[in-house]
């Protein structure tokens, strides 16, 4: 049994008006963790954590009649994709009047946060899986990102 966006929702509002500090749940193939804290370094940010395991392959698309999004391809060959782990906003910067985490063209570390994604006013830190050169953003700053789709591509050392 896969969760809903609308039950997910709730149980991210059920947590965050509570004093739970973590949420570990599990419902058939799918693993949920939910994480509050100041440890984010954003005021007020908590990181989400939703992950299949290894036996669901794909999340089905935000609306039932939406058809799939489109992977978007890579910016040049061997070029590593960082992913959505979930639907929400993608931030490219810490607030509004900060710089971004990161430009297209600098070099990051592996772990570096480039980005955050809001989902219920709950921010996920999005962090580089490898060290290398940050080559494109694929989601403009403050649009809309589906589970599983690129969100910039990162050239490795």
């Amino acid at each position: 049994m896969a969760l809903s966006y609308a039950e997910v929702a709730e149980i991210l509002a059920i947590v965050d008006g509570s004093d739970l500090e973590e949420l570990v749940l599990e419902i058939g193939e799918t693993r949920l963790v939910v994480r509050k804290g100041a440890g984010s370094g954003s005021a007020g940010a908590a990181p989400v954590e939703a992950r299949p395991t290894a036996a669901a392959t794909h999340a089905p698309p935000a609306h039932p009649h939406a058809p799939p999004q489109p992977r978007a391809e890579p910016a040049e060959p061997g070029a590593v994709p960082v992913v959505s782990p979930m639907v929400g906003r993608l931030y490219r910067r810490p607030s509004p009047d900060e710089p971004p985490f990161v430009e297209e063209g600098t070099r990051v570390e592996a772990g570096q946060v480039i980005a955050l994604i809001e989902v219920m006013k709950l921010f996920t830190q999005i962090e580089a899986p490898a060290a290398g050169t940050l080559v494109r953003f694929a989601v403009e700053d403050g649009g809309a990102v589906e589970y599983d789709q690129p969100l910039a591509w990162i050239r490795p050392d």
